[in-house]
C-alpha cells in the first residue's frame, strides 16, 4: 500500500481579498467614487512554485501584488503568510514578515537611489534587518553579486553606471539580501531589451532552484509566463477567472477570456497558425463594473445568466478552477 504525502500548506493564502480606492473625492461629504481594483479574490501560493499572474493592462495584477506583500492595506478579506495572519497587521508586526517576502519592481531605475552606491544600498538592508554585522556584511555583499551574475567591483558603482538589465539584477540582489521565502516580481522584464529579457528570466529560474524560492510572477507577456511559471492565474477586471498548471492551461484553456489571450501569442512558423480570437467592445470601467460575469460584455458565449449572476471560481478538474457558467472544453 502506497502512502500518499499530503500537499504542503500554502505559503501565501488570500480569501475574499478586496482592495478599493476612492477617486474624485473632494471636501464635499459623500463625494468620490469607489474603484474596485481587486474584487474578492481567493488565491493560494504553494511553497516552491512560481505562480504566473497574467491579464490585460488594468486588470489589477500589480495592485494584487502590492496587497499580497502588504505594501497596500487591504479593504476587506483575509491574508495569511507562512501560517501568520497579516491582513490587518500593523507596521511593527509586519517588520519580521518583510524579511520573508520581498517585491521586485518593473522599473529598476525608479526603485534604486541614484545618489547611493550599490554597496551602501545592499549593506543598509542587511543592517536594518540585523542579518549581518561587521566583516560579515562584506562577505554577504560578495555572495549577492555572485548570485545575480555581477562582478564584485560593481558594488562601488552608482545605478546610472549600469545597463537596464544590470540594474534589474541589482534589484534582485537587494530582494535576496534578506533571505526571503517569497518574491513578488511585478513585470520584472517588461522594461528591458528583448535581448536581455531571456537572461533575467533564466536567472529567476536558477535562483528558484538554488535557493528554494517561491515566486508570484506578474506579467502581460504570456510567452514569458509560460517559460517561468509552474502554475498560472488569469485576471480580468480585478477578479481571477481561471487557474491551473501552466502547460495544462496553455494547452486547453477553459475560460473564453483565457482562450482569447492565448490566441494572441505569436507562433513560430513550424507550429502552424492559431486562430486569433478578437474580443469586441471595451474593457468596462472598474468604477462601474458590470453585474454578473464581468466578462459578459465582451464574451461571445454570454447569456442572460452570465449578465445577471456572477460565476464563482469552481474546480473543473484536478488543479483547474474556472469562473464561468459555460466553461469551454
Amino acid at each position: 500500500m502506497t502512502t500518499q504525502i499530503p500537499p504542503a500548506a500554502p505559503l501565501l493564502q488570500a480569501k475574499g481579498l478586496t482592495k478599493n480606492f476612492t477617486v474624485g473625492k473632494t471636501m464635499m461629504p459623500g463625494s468620490g467614487k469607489v474603484l474596485h481594483a481587486v474584487d474578492a479574490i481567493d488565491l493560494e501560493v504553494r511553497p516552491g512554485e512560481t505562480l504566473g499572474l497574467v491579464g490585460e493592462s488594468g486588470s489589477g495584477k500589480s495592485t494584487l501584488g502590492r496587497c499580497l506583500t502588504r505594501l497596500y492595506d487591504i479593504t476587506a478579506g483575509e491574508l495569511s503568510f507562512d501560517g501568520q495572519d497579516i491582513g490587518k497587521a500593523d507596521t511593527k508586526a509586519l517588520k519580521p514578515v518583510r524579511r520573508k517576502m520581498q517585491m521586485i519592481f518593473q522599473d529598476p531605475s525608479a526603485s534604486l537611489n541614484p545618489k547611493r552606491r550599490v554597496r551602501d544600498m545592499l549593506a543598509e538592508v542587511l543592517s536594518v534587518h540585523h542579518i549581518r554585522e561587521g566583516a560579515a556584511i562584506g562577505e554577504r555583499l560578495d555572495e549577492l553579486m555572485e548570485l545575480v551574475g555581477l562582478r564584485r567591483e560593481y558594488l562601488d558603482r552608482y545605478p546610472h553606471e549600469f545597463s537596464g538589465g544590470q540594474r534589474q539584477r541589482i534589484g534582485i540582489a537587494r530582494a535576496l539580501a534578506v533571505e526571503p521565502k517569497l518574491i513578488v516580481a511585478d513585470e520584472p522584464v517588461s522594461a528591458l531589451d528583448v535581448s536581455v529579457q531571456a537572461q533575467v528570466v533564466n536567472l529567476f529560474g536558477e535562483l528558484r532552484e538554488r535557493l528554494n524560492l517561491t515566486y508570484v510572477f506578474i506579467a502581460h507577456d504570456l510567452a514569458v509566463v509560460r517559460h517561468v511559471s509552474t502554475r498560472v492565474a488569469v485576471m480580468y477586471l480585478g477578479s481571477i477567472v481561471e487557474t491551473g498548471e501552466t502547460e495544462a492551461l496553455y494547452a486547453r484553456p477553459h475560460h473564453p477570456y483565457t482562450r482569447a489571450l492565448l490566441s494572441a501569442i505569436p507562433q513560430p512558423h513550424n507550429r502552424g497558425k492559431r486562430d486569433r480570437i478578437l474580443l469586441t467592445g471595451e474593457i468596462p470601467s472598474p468604477l462601474s463594473p458590470p453585474s454578473g460575469c464581468k466578462f459578459s460584455t465582451r464574451c461571445p458565449y454570454a447569456t442572460d445568466l452570465c449578465r445577471e449572476t456572477r460565476p464563482k471560481l469552481t474546480s473543473v478538474s484536478a488543479g483547474r478552477e474556472v469562473a464561468c457558467h459555460y466553461p469551454l472544453d
